[in-house]
C-alpha cells in the first residue's frame, strides 16, 4: 500500500501487533477523524505529527482504550481492545498522557510503583519481581539518587523522567507518549527523547508519541505519521515523509527542506514572510 507521502506500512512482525481500520472518532457532535488506517510497527518509534486539532491525541487515546471510536476499531494483537479486560491490555499497553500530576507529596518511588498495579491482584502482592522491575526503572530513568524525593519538588525535566521511569515499571511492551517533551526547555527535551530511544533500542519496546516539533521528529523517528484535518496523508521513514510540500500541505507552511549536520536526517527550514529566500517550488537545498 502507498500513501501521498512515503510507503504505507504493512506489518507489525513477530512483535506487539497495534493497528486502526476505519477509525471514526468524535467528541458529542464533532467528529475529529474520519475513516483513518493506520498499522503501527513493531519494535520501532513511531511519531504523529500534524497541525494543532489535527487529531494527533485524539488518535492517541483511541489507541490507548481512553477513547471509544464510533466507527473502526482498534486491535491489539489481532483483538479488539474493547473485549481485552482491562488488567490484561494495562500488561500489554501503557500511555504516558500531556502534563501528567501526581498527588501532592507522591515521592518518586512510590509513582513509580504505581506502574506495577497492574501486575498485581488480591492474590498476588507487592513481589520481588515487582521490586526489581521498579528498581530497573529508576536506574534505566537515572533517577536512583532521586526516588526518595517528592514529585512536586522536581524540575520539569526530572519529572518528566519520573513518569516515563513509571511507565518503564510499567514493563508494558507498547508505550504511548502524548508530547513527552511539553514544557521541557531544549536540552531536558532532548535528554527524554535519547531516554525514549534507550528503551527503545535497549528493551525492543514499540514507541508511539505525538511531537510538535518536525526537525525532532526526523531525528528520533524510524516511522512517521503525518495528519490533516482527521486523516493520514503520510506515513514511512522521516525521508520519505518529510518534504516541503508535506510541510506546506499539513502545516500551511513554506519551507526548505535539507540534511541535518548532525543526524543525516531531513531538516525543516521555515520561511516566513520576513524571511523568505527561496521560491515556492524549492523542495530539497543540500547542505542546508
Amino acid at each position: 500500500m502507498s500513501s501521498k507521502y512515503g510507503t504505507t506500512y504493512a506489518g507489525s512482525g513477530d512483535g506487539p501487533d497495534l493497528r486502526a481500520e476505519g477509525l471514526r472518532l468524535a467528541y458529542d457532535e464533532r467528529v475529529v477523524v474520519e475513516d483513518l488506517d493506520l498499522a503501527v510497527p513493531s519494535g520501532r518509534i513511531t511519531v504523529i505529527v500534524g497541525a494543532n486539532a489535527c487529531g494527533k491525541s485524539t488518535l492517541l487515546r483511541a489507541l490507548a482504550r481512553l477513547l471509544r471510536p464510533e466507527g473502526g476499531s482498534v486491535h491489539l494483537d489481532g483483538r479488539s481492545i474493547h473485549s481485552v479486560p482491562t488488567r490484561a491490555l494495562a500488561q500489554r499497553l501503557g500511555i504516558l498522557p500531556q502534563a501528567p500530576v501526581a498527588p501532592e507529596g507522591l515521592t518518586v518511588i512510590d509513582l513509580v510503583g504505581r506502574g506495577r498495579s497492574p501486575h498485581q491482584t488480591w492474590w498476588r502482592q507487592w513481589s520481588s519481581a515487582d521490586e526489581q522491575a521498579v528498581r530497573d526503572a529508576l536506574r534505566a530513568t537515572s533517577m536512583d539518587d532521586l526516588a526518595d524525593r517528592a514529585v512536586d519538588e522536581l524540575s520539569g525535566g526530572q519529572r518528566q523522567r519520573a513518569w516515563i521511569a513509571m511507565a518503564v515499571a510499567q514493563g508494558t511492551p507498547v508505550m504511548l507518549l502524548d508530547e513527552p517533551t511539553t514544557y521541557l526547555d531544549l536540552a531536558h527535551q532532548i535528554d527524554v527523547l535519547d531516554l525514549i530511544t534507550d528503551l527503545n533500542r535497549q528493551q525492543g519496546r514499540t514507541v508511539v508519541m505525538v511531537l510538535h516539533d518536525l526537525n525532532q521528529a526526523c531525528r528520533y523517528a524510524d516511522h512517521i505519521v503525518a495528519m490533516k484535518a482527521g486523516r493520514v496523508v503520510g506515513e514511512g521513514t522521516p525521508s520519505e515523509v518529510v518534504t516541503a510540500a508535506m510541510v506546506r500541505e499539513v502545516f500551511g507552511l513554506r519551507c526548505v527542506v535539507g540534511e541535518d549536520p548532525v543526524s543525516g536526517t531531513p531538516m525543516v527550514v521555515p520561511m516566513s514572510r520576513h524571511h523568505g529566500g527561496v521560491t515556492d517550488s524549492a523542495d530539497v537545498v543540500p547542505g542546508v
